[in-house]
């Protein structure tokens, strides 16, 4: 049967490959459309083997929202350049994967691979890898959150970091626009600001018990920042019982009380950390000290402000002085109602994912060699 240029025309059009290689397919089918097709697909989960151990750590993360079913997403899709996560098609496949989600509700990623994409008329699986054939660079759907109830997002960057939050609101507060960008705003704290917990309640006492600690070993290994009754003890045993080197203790003891302030910068690097040991040394009664504990407070309580989203200062002063509590609620009595952040989801495509070091003079030079 002899192949026309309409016929692979009309397969290309089907399947995005190259018209060569929808040629050959043509011809090893003898010029059958669906044959030509499986053939191509069998190439193409070739091909993504072949590629599959190429680090895809580049890529988009998109999300969607069902407004009628109240439930979103947020997937990131990777590739391994920039350049094809900007691709139109590589970018319509992950807000196809986003909807198909939606839609069909799978476990997971591996059963959202077995589902038909929406529209497609073919599984995720076959549509990534006829993506994979025709861009000829390893992609894969990473991962991906289905959040029930009211949300809002923010794509940063055309899809570079990705943020759903998640409200506890009316129906009525929920269709205004002042709430819309409100949500909007917050979402941007999220994806500028990377908070790790929404508030203090969402973290365990164990972890909270864990940061403390970290905080007092913190603060006895950096003994100049200690407050100063219990800082001048630390150099008194120093200095008295000649833990410090004499060149050290010489240079101390010459300092008036405005250089002393400031006696990191004079003595060595070794006296300091001799200064720390002793610090730890005495560790069970420095945690006693009254003081000691309001610099500890002090400090774990802006470590709290660093990672909780509700107690971080909100970001547009321009709109609201205060924590992003403060601004939400704001913003729920300006509209007469209550509205809740209840939860978020940030996402940053290829964060976690190591990726390889290329050196491309060596690469070239084993070329050269022959290896």
């Amino acid at each position: 049967m002899a192949i026309t240029a309409k016929d692979v025309k009309e397969l290309r059009e089907k399947t995005g490959v190259g018209m060569m290689e929808c040629k050959k397919a043509l011809t090893e089918a003898g010029g059958d459309m669906d044959k030509a097709i499986d053939i191509l697909r069998e190439k193409g989960a070739a091909m993504v083997a072949k590629k599959a151990g190429r680090v895809a750590a580049d890529g988009a993360v998109v999300t969607y929202y069902d407004e009628a079913a109240k439930k979103g997403v947020i997937v990131e899709v990777n590739s391994e350049t920039d350049f094809v996560a900007k691709n139109q098609k590589f970018v319509d496949f992950c807000n196809d994967v986003a909807k198909t989600i939606i839609a069909k509700n799978p476990a997971d990623v591996e059963a959202l691979m077995g589902e038909t994409l929406v529209e497609a008329g073919i599984t995720v699986n076959d549509k990534l890898t006829e993506l994979i054939q025709e861009i000829k660079e390893n992609m894969k759907v990473r991962r991906f959150e289905v959040i029930d109830g009211t949300m809002v997002s923010y794509i940063h960057a055309g899809g570079a970091v990705g943020v759903v939050v998640k409200f506890d609101t009316d129906d009525a507060i929920a269709a205004k626009p002042e709430f819309v960008a409100m949500g909007k705003n917050v979402a941007m704290q999220i994806a500028a600001m990377s908070p790790e917990y929404l508030d203090k309640e969402n973290i365990s006492a164990e972890e909270l018990e864990k940061m403390k600690s970290f905080t007092i070993d913190g603060a006895l290994n950096h003994p100049d920042s200690l407050p100063m009754p219990i800082l001048n003890d630390l150099i008194k045993e120093a200095t008295d019982e000649k833990k410090w080197s004499d060149e050290d203790i010489t240079i101390y003891q010459g300092l008036d009380n405005k250089q002393r302030k400031n006696f990191v910068n004079f003595i060595s690097k070794e006296a300091l950390e001799t200064l720390a040991t002793i610090a730890k040394s005495h560790k069970a009664e420095i945690v006693e000290n009254k003081i000691f504990n309001g610099l500890v407070q002090g400090r774990f309580n802006k470590q709290i402000k660093e990672i909780c989203l509700l107690e971080q200062e909100f970001v547009r002063a321009d709109l609201f002085k205060g924590d992003v509590q403060g601004y939400v609620a704001s913003v729920a009595k300006e509209l007469g109602g209550d509205i809740k952040v209840t939860g978020f989801i940030r996402y940053a495509k290829g964060e976690g994912i190591e990726k390889k070091e290329e050196n491309f003079a060596d690469e070239i030079a084993s070329m050269v060699k022959g290896e």
